[in-house]
């Protein structure tokens, strides 16, 4: 680049430099200024340089001098603390439908959002290699279209897939397509869901994003406007466990009082909890229940149990007979057919509203 071109744009390049390369540990002199700018082939004196500060600070750069050592301008205020693009980091890396390649590309951005110095700082937390991530590279994506088709008000088209046993993608309802009307999205248990109203089976259904693919926005209106009225998200996901339907009913279950915190994160601070004797007390919630449910009772020990429905209760105890005798003799892999727990999963799923 010539420099006249560069003389030009010498007030953008002094932004940058306070933008990419100032904080309060590291303020530029006058002197560093001069000798940047005069690198870039900037010619600077004094007063123009001063001039072009003060533009800076009435365009709204907080640009502050420090007159303890070290002594210089420096960028002080920026859209985000270091906190927050800490937080921003942790979020993206731990997000499970979030690919390891897009985590990457994600966090280096994050890291333009402060200065270099800082950025060392978020770099230094960065540990997404060994986490569980999905491989669909195309959620990222997925997710802003689902977004367009939302505010956009139309249906949308998809295939839908499940994993197989040798790791390949299988496509549900034989490759035909899906036709859904998109009307929100939420997260649960590490994954993304699209809560929208399939109009082949007339009702409500929830998808993994992350399954999804080839969505294409229709030039149709949404249907399904009062049925999603009609649906609490807040009250669906804190009855559903893992995003697993079943019928929904009110069950009352005893937990020693150690395990207040786990039933108010799971039910929500306005929970019904009753005192039962010193050391205890009884939770009433609506839940869907379902083989996810009684996974979530069953890990969190023997001391907890379910007082009713009656028919809740029972179909619990037939629950844990039956897989206490798949490992009674040894033979449970055999007498499976296969891989333990691979029928129920199966069970589970013709249940659920989730695809």
């Amino acid at each position: 680049m010539a420099k006249s071109s560069n003389q030009k744009a010498k007030i953008l390049y002094l932004m940058r430099l306070f933008w990419e390369e100032s904080d309060e540990d590291h303020p530029f002199s006058r002197k560093d200024l001069e000798e940047r700018l005069g690198g870039m082939g900037i010619h600077s004196e004094r007063k123009s340089l001063y001039n072009d500060i003060e533009t800076l600070k009435n365009f709204g750069m907080d640009i502050t001098y420090r007159k303890a050592q070290p002594e210089g301008y420096y960028l002080a205020n920026r859209d985000f603390e270091l906190a927050e693009l800490k937080l921003l980091v942790d979020a993206v890396q731990s997000s499970k439908f979030i690919t390891e390649k897009k985590s990457r590309s994600l966090i280096s951005k994050i890291e333009h959002l402060a200065s270099r110095y800082e950025a060392g700082q978020l770099q230094r937390q960065v540990v997404v290699s060994d986490r569980i991530k999905t491989m669909n590279e195309s959620i990222y994506y997925n997710v802003d279209k689902l977004h367009s088709a939302i505010s956009s008000n139309e249906q949308i088209s998809f295939r839908y897939f499940e994993w197989t046993i040798s790791r390949e993608i299988r496509l549900k309802k034989d490759g035909n397509a899906y036709h859904v009307s998109p009307w929100a999205l939420t997260w649960d248990n590490e994954n993304y869901y699209l809560i929208g109203y399939d109009m082949d089976a007339g009702r409500m259904k929830h998808f993994r994003v992350d399954k999804m693919l080839h969505i294409e926005l229709q030039d149709q209106p949404r249907e399904g406007r009062e049925e999603f009225g009609r649906f609490d998200l807040a009250q669906y996901t804190r009855r559903t466990f893992g995003m697993f339907g079943g019928s929904e009913e009110t069950v009352r279950i005893r937990f020693p009082n150690k395990y207040v915190g786990v039933v108010i994160d799971r039910f929500g601070k306005d929970a019904a909890l009753r005192p039962d004797g010193s050391d205890g007390f009884i939770a009433r919630a609506v839940v869907a229940v379902s083989e996810q449910f009684y996974g979530w009772i069953t890990g969190l020990g023997r001391e907890v149990k379910i007082l009713s429905p009656d028919w809740v209760v029972e179909e619990y105890k037939s629950l844990l007979k039956d897989l206490g005798s798949r490992y009674a003799d040894g033979t449970g892999e055999r007498e499976c057919g296969g891989i333990p727990g691979e029928k129920e999963q199966e069970t589970a799923e013709k249940k659920t509203e989730v695809e």
